[in-house]
């Protein structure tokens, strides 16, 4: 077997995106050696285990319940108007965008092809009629036909190939189709009809298709029609080779502007009594459309998970990154927290997030 060889340190390291081991059973352990803080020191456990480096390197934390910020505690340097590149947290504002295009009257439906919104340079490779089928949905599931799976480093479409070329769009759309093997369920054979496999660069291209549909740079859409309403100010873009907003992950935000998102979704797509998005579509972003493991299933761009602790199992919808950062929304406990970290190099840093989220966080609520 080949050595592959690490990727740069310029280069955005793969989000590392399989995320279901968040909720294994084994999390309860911790949950069940958490005790319940009176009232007056109800953070000071939290505050204490994480200056102490037991969760590595979290950089900040902030809990809003019940829509009032209840704790916010900053781990680093950087403070509350740091810009924090939290990697793939951000794809899930893709959706988001999706959402507010068809909202606009700028797409029909979800089920609308992304091809004829997108400018593509030159002749693409494999040429398939199946290309053209590809709709906004199928790049919001992460389950479009074509080869690409960033946890496989022989994936053609792994993220870290597309990094190398100039043009991140076309290097999606060159794609051959998946093929399914014997042992591969196909699309028709797994839940909900969908063959989930993780796709920064599909999400690269969905920005495009946004763009394209909407008739103006993706940043400045989102700037008008979804950051300006929540107080969202100067995100920090990274941006392809050829100069297009990066909808793939690495959007540098606040902490309480990622806070503002998941209250968003929350509180049905409202902000302070104004309709941001239609509440049909926050409903449909967090429903099911691809199944990730026998633990986790997918919605658009939102991970939909379960977590153990010793009063019962909750369950969240988060917009998830490497390192371990999250934003989680719990409905039922009208909770949204969000942890950021530097956990790049770290191992298993998931892992780490969801211990401080079952033995810190979670019981406390």
């Amino acid at each position: 077997m080949p050595i592959l060889p690490r990727p740069l340190k310029h280069l955005p390291p793969s989000p590392r995106k399989t995320l279901a081991m968040l909720c294994l059973p084994w999390i309860a352990l911790w949950a069940c050696a958490a005790s319940t803080q009176t009232p007056a020191g109800r953070f000071d456990a939290l505050t204490r285990s994480v200056e102490a480096g037991e969760f590595q390197q979290v950089t900040s934390i902030v809990i809003a319940h019940d829509g009032e910020v209840v704790y916010e505690r900053y781990f680093d340097d950087g403070g509350a108007e740091a810009r924090r590149n939290t990697r793939s947290v951000t794809k899930t504002i893709a959706g988001m965008l999706t959402g507010l295009a068809i909202a606009d009257g700028k797409l029909k439906d979800a089920q609308a092809p992304v091809m004829r919104h997108l400018r593509v340079r030159g002749r693409i490779e494999h040429v398939d009629a199946r290309k053209g089928r590809i709709s906004f949905e199928d790049l919001m599931t992460m389950s479009s036909l074509l080869e690409c799976n960033d946890e496989n480093p022989y994936s053609r479409g792994n993220e870290e190939r597309m990094y190398l070329v100039e043009d991140w769009v076309k290097f999606y759309l060159d794609l051959p189709i998946q093929g399914f093997p014997a042992w591969m369920p196909t699309p028709a054979q797994s839940p909900h009809g969908r063959s989930f496999r993780y796709c920064t660069a599909g999400v690269t291209t969905l920005g495009a298709a946004i763009q394209g549909a909407v008739g103006e740079p993706l940043e400045d859409y989102a700037q008008r029609r979804l950051f300006d309403p929540l107080g969202i100010e100067q995100p920090q873009w990274q941006r392809s080779p050829l100069g297009l907003a990066q909808a793939g992950g690495g959007l540098g935000l606040r902490s309480r502007d990622l806070l503002a998102l998941g209250q968003l979704y929350l509180d049905g797509g409202m902000r302070q009594g104004r309709r941001i998005l239609p509440q049909a579509w926050v409903e449909a972003s967090i429903r099911p459309h691809a199944r990730i493991d026998e633990h986790t299933e997918y919605g658009y761009l939102w991970w939909l998970m379960r977590f153990p602790v010793k009063s019962g199992m909750r369950t969240s919808f988060a917009m998830n990154g490497a390192g371990g950062n999250t934003v989680q929304v719990f409905p039922e406990q009208k909770l949204v927290v969000v942890i950021t970290t530097t956990n790049f190099d770290v191992r298993q840093p998931h892992q780490l997030t969801a211990k401080l989220l079952t033995e810190k966080i979670l019981p406390l609520f």
